[in-house]
């Protein structure tokens, strides 16, 4: 039970949620039952089943799956050698520094990178190959996103491996276990709370990028967070901007209590 003093504690955390939780999402649920004209109507939830938003919710899930696969296929065995490293904690902090710079200004950055005038187009030029559009493509816009995402993959995957007995794995390998059998029955299972985290900090956000596919993928690619900019920002049209927020909120509630840590049941 807690106890009066733990329950006034409390209460500043309480009204943190209210104000910057709970009411924002009241007042996205009343503004989605709205018309161009502040009527009350259900037209945009019936329109949001239509082909268009229903297509641009499969290709938001597609990219956001594009987007964590490749992150975790890069941040997995990035923490897992640096759990090996002498230097881990260090090699760790390199790694999470580049998230302390803006996101635009790393933006901006790679349309210098991508662009025709360029690095990389310049490095191929050394080899007579033709300038590449690299820029406008759905290869930068998942370059980029998974360059961003990294550092959020790589910490709740290498505080998992961190934590390992590595007592463990060495039983593992005394009975006879070959490495990819120890990493498959031991180490991935015992680890896979991390992985959890890292894909609810990089799919929930994936989901609902938009400045990213405004400057490098150049409007090729339309997802619910550039579906929701749009309404808001150009069309004016807060009600259906408001009704796709609303399920995109319902998508990433799923998706937390999907990959949620189970409590209880361990030794």
């Amino acid at each position: 039970m807690f106890s009066k003093a733990s329950k006034g504690s409390l209460f500043p955390y309480y009204i943190w949620i209210a104000l910057f939780v709970i009411a924002p999402i009241v007042l996205i649920v009343y503004y989605s039952m709205l018309d161009l004209n502040g009527n009350f109507t259900l037209a945009n939830y019936t329109a949001f089943f239509s082909s268009v938003y229903l297509k641009m919710t499969l290709t938001s899930f597609w990219y956001a799956f594009l987007i964590t696969f490749f992150t975790l296929l890069i941040a997995y065995p990035t923490a897992f050698l640096l759990t090996k490293t002498k230097h881990k904690h260090l090699w760790l902090m390199l790694i999470i520094i580049p998230s302390w710079i803006n996101l635009l200004l790393k933006t901006y950055a790679f349309i210098g990178i991508f662009g025709l005038y360029g690095p990389i187009n310049a490095f191929l030029e050394v080899f007579g190959l033709e300038e590449q559009q690299i820029l406008f493509t759905d290869f930068s816009f998942i370059f980029v996103s998974v360059y961003i995402f990294i550092p959020f993959m790589i910490i709740p995957i290498f505080n998992s491996l961190d934590k390992l007995n590595p007592a463990l794995v060495y039983a593992a390998r005394d009975l006879g276990a070959s490495s990819f059998t120890t990493f498959r029955r031991v180490i991935f299972p015992l680890t896979i709370d991390g992985v959890k985290s890292g894909i609810q900090v990089t799919f929930i956000p994936a989901l609902s990028l938009f400045m990213i596919t405004r400057l490098i993928a150049g409007n090729q690619v339309i997802t619910l967070g550039t579906a929701i900019e749009q309404q808001f920002l150009v069309s004016q049209n807060w009600g259906m901007g408001s009704t796709i927020a609303v399920f995109l909120i319902i998508i990433m509630v799923i998706i937390m209590l999907l990959t949620g840590q189970k409590k209880g049941g361990r030794a």
